[in-house]
């Protein structure tokens, strides 16, 4: 599986750089890390439609200035450039996510990682958003799916908090085997992984917590199959979104039964916590 890299330069950053993201993320690219003067983007190769992305009304609204670079991602070097850049993170002083070459903490959670090309290092807002609701539930004895699970981050914590059965399914190859073998690295190996997206749900799964950090339009459209997948009481926490997508969402989701509990956000990123009504 081929990736292709965007090395995005915007002026001015800020609001361009999310908008940037946002609108990047609605045409299938997966992955972004921020720079100090823009972002690194990363899509599938087949799944790289050029026209979608010339026509973005952001390269052309005349508000910012926006230059890339487009090169063609070798794998086997991915490693060697994480491992230059990552940095542990700590969410709320209880949860830390470092590499294998980072020195062990005391922290409440400690995940160990090897993210590969997969998104959700934990430096982005929205899984910070996550982990930080994760860390303030009880989720023992719980039943979780991680929806767009990525590096597996927020399916082992949820495991490590004392969920009893944790699934986990992305559409990219790279994002479940990275999960499977982050799993296996923080000994959480009952976290069943999937590659595919929502339509493998079969709507009898019944869980009591069904996370999905996704972008909002996949959000949107896969709604009324999360709800069948969650029992009634059962939680939904969303995240991959912005601010000014809340009530959008908000109006979706209460449809399917849901009725919001908690908003939370991290720069202009959101993250809201729902409970199934029916």
């Amino acid at each position: 599986m081929e990736y292709l890299e965007f090395k995005f330069k915007v002026s001015p950053l800020q609001p361009w750089k999310d908008i940037l993201e946002a609108e990047l993320g609605e045409i299938g690219f997966e992955s972004f890390a921020d720079t100090t003067d823009g972002v690194d983007a990363y899509v599938q190769e087949e799944n790289f439609d050029e026209e979608s992305f010339s026509s973005m009304s952001v390269l052309g609204n005349g508000l910012c200035e926006i230059v890339f670079e487009k090169n063609k991602v070798i794998p086997k070097n991915w490693n060697e450039e994480w491992e230059k850049n990552f940095s542990p993170i700590n969410v709320d002083n209880r949860c830390v996510i470092r590499a294998p070459f980072h020195e062990a903490t005391n922290a409440d959670f400690e995940i160990i990682i090897e993210p590969k090309m997969s998104f959700g290092t934990g430096h982005h807002q929205t899984t910070h958003l996550m982990i930080s609701y994760i860390l303030d539930m009880d989720v023992k004895n719980m039943s979780v799916m991680d929806m767009g699970c990525g590096t597996g981050i927020l399916a082992i914590l949820a495991a490590q908090k004392g969920a009893t059965k944790v699934d986990a399914i992305d559409i990219d190859e790279w994002a479940y085997e990275n999960t499977m073998e982050n799993a296996e690295r923080n000994n959480v190996e009952f976290i069943v992984g999937a590659k595919g997206d929502a339509s493998l749900l079969k709507g009898d799964e019944e869980y009591d917590l069904f996370i999905a950090n996704i972008n909002r339009n996949i959000l949107i459209n896969d709604m009324s199959t999360y709800a069948k997948s969650i029992k009634k009481g059962g939680q939904l926490l969303l995240s991959g979104f912005y601010e000014t997508d809340i009530a959008q969402l908000v109006l979706e989701t209460e449809k399917n039964g849901f009725k919001l509990q908690e908003k939370r956000n991290k720069e202009t990123w959101a993250a809201l916590r729902f409970k199934k009504l029916n």
